[in-house]
């Protein structure tokens, strides 16, 4: 028995169809959305969701963040960005990642709301670049 999964972005929904099973990269680890699973909501950190048909990887998507809602039946990710793994440009990324350091070095030492978002901000797109490296 398949779970309909869909990942949406800001831009447009990625992914809308059946898997055996999604893995999805929590906060606080890594979890499994298949079917008959307790329903949960799920605050997700920048990295990769798997989807599977049978044992199988079939697709990967990078997600950098977002949150997702799990049924039995079903797997909604509202991801802040997301975009097939095979699609990264580990160029964009890493320019992206310089500029974010540099906003990092700049900012108000004491304005620890903008230093948390910049610290999301970063460990995203260092996974971003770890998942679109060859090695992943």
């Amino acid at each position: 028995m398949p779970i309909q999964i869909e990942i949406i972005s800001p831009e447009k929904v990625l992914v809308s169809r059946e898997v055996d099973m999604a893995v999805l990269p929590g906060m606080e680890g890594d979890i499994a959305a298949m079917p008959e699973r307790a329903p949960m909501m799920l605050l997700l950190r920048g990295g990769i969701v798997a989807l599977y048909d049978g044992d199988t990887v079939k697709d990967r998507y990078f997600v950098g963040g977002g949150f997702a809602d799990i049924t039995p039946t079903r797997c909604t990710v509202l991801a802040d960005k997301a975009v097939p793994v095979s699609e990264i440009s580990i160029d964009n990324a890493t320019a992206q990642l310089e500029a974010l350091s540099e906003a990092w070095d700049q900012a108000d030492k004491t304005d620890t709301t903008r230093l948390s978002v910049l610290q999301d901000q970063i460990q995203a797109v260092r996974a971003e670049i770890e998942a679109g490296s060859p090695a992943s």
